[in-house]
């Protein structure tokens, strides 16, 4: 970096604004979830909700907005939300899809909520199979076994019939806020913050 750089004064800027917003989500117990699920959000997030827990047993608002992403590391959010001792209230909005889904599920059903103009997406596992036969034919049954852990996920978490939502996710299933509603991924639709209270 030049000391000449138009950029350079205003990198701390950035850096401090960051930490900033940083600290006044811890305070407010928020979590964001955005974009792909990737092992570096994972991490992230299950950081801050290791964080939130130990500091207090108040509830946690998590607010997803993503289109998905790696399985496992959805997997790692999924199951940190039940781990921990605090009560986390997840907020769907945007679009919540895939693997994102799976970890919005994370918490019982009651403190499922999303806004009006969320959409959901639930999907089979897809995986690009490639090298020998013998590594595809290992790859292909790895994602029948996930396809189905994922279906019982779902099942469970909505009471929705495995039979069918094994058939539900043999092709992308879009719902909207509504839909969703109906289907079991989500309690309610909320508008503010303030309907939280008491969840």
């Amino acid at each position: 970096m030049f000391a000449n750089d138009p950029d350079s004064a205003t990198q701390p800027v950035a850096s401090q604004n960051s930490a900033f917003l940083e600290e006044k989500a811890f305070r407010a117990r928020t979590v964001l979830v955005f974009g792909a699920v990737t092992d570096v959000v994972a991490s992230e997030t299950v950081r801050r909700l290791l964080a939130l827990d130990a500091d207090s047993e108040a509830p946690i608002d998590v607010i997803v907005s993503s289109p998905g992403g790696h399985l496992e590391s959805g997997d790692a959010i999924h199951d940190v939300l039940r781990f921990i001792s605090a009560p986390v209230n997840m907020i769907g909005t945007g679009w919540v899809g895939s693997a994102a889904t799976h970890l919005y599920l994370g918490v019982p059903r009651e403190r499922r909520f999303c806004l009006p103009q969320t959409r959901f997406l639930i999907h089979q596992p897809s995986g690009g199979a490639g090298g020998p036969a013998s590594d595809i034919a290992i790859q292909a049954k790895e994602i029948i076994k996930a396809r189905q852990r994922i279906a019982q996920v779902i099942a469970r978490e909505t009471g929705q019939p495995i039979e069918r939502v094994l058939g539900d996710i043999e092709r992308d299933l879009w719902m909207s806020a509504e839909e969703a509603v109906t289907y079991g991924l989500v309690s309610r639709i909320i508008v503010r913050r303030k309907e939280l209270a008491g969840s």
